[in-house]
């Protein structure tokens, strides 16, 4: 569980904590805005998101949360399945949709195509976060066509609230401490 009174503001001191703390007021859902969190890994873009997620389950909303990879595997399986439609009116009816990592992992033609309906059909009908370590410019590489990235993009970002996460990695740093508080044997 991660909320984001845990939230090591100061370890990423050009997040914006005015607007964190203004979206956990959770009304960028209700008017089905989006939000991006950009940034290399480490940085604490899960940890928002999950701590975004908790306040809209505390006020009683329906999220769902899933990494791209796992979300586009799940897509595939319910294709093959003939249980498409039902598995996207369930991702359609969330409130707030969390979709973790994505550009971690390349999507074939297929899965890129899958994972755009679903950002489609939530366009304008309801919210959804998305973290991710790729610039915008990068995003082509993962959806591997230009015309599903923009169309993509324009739906994403037409309502967006955009989270710049730049720093170093919180992991890597708490490795180098406890590495530097540990006696020379």
């Amino acid at each position: 569980m991660k909320s984001l009174d845990t939230f090591d503001f100061k370890a990423i001191p050009k997040l914006n904590k005015t607007l964190v703390q203004d979206l956990a007021r959770c009304e960028y859902i209700g008017r089905r805005e989006n939000i991006i969190a950009l940034g290399p890994s480490g940085t604490g873009k899960t940890h928002i998101a999950l701590g975004l997620g908790l306040a809209a389950c505390q006020r009683g909303l329906a999220v769902g949360f899933t990494t791209a990879a796992a979300l586009v595997h799940e897509l595939m399986e319910a294709l093959d399945e003939k249980r498409l439609l039902r598995l996207q009116r369930q991702i359609a009816n969330l409130k707030l949709l969390i979709i973790d990592e994505l550009g971690f992992v390349p999507l074939s033609k297929t899965g890129a195509e899958l994972l755009f309906e679903v950002f489609s059909q939530r366009y304008e009908r309801g919210a959804t976060i998305v973290t991710t370590n790729l610039p915008f410019d990068e995003w082509t590489e993962v959806f591997a066509s230009e015309r599903l990235t923009g169309a993509l993009l324009d739906r994403l970002t037409h309502h967006v609230h955009i989270l710049e996460m730049n720093g170093e990695s919180y992991r890597l740093s708490e490795a180098k401490k406890r590495r530097a508080e540990k006696p020379a044997s």
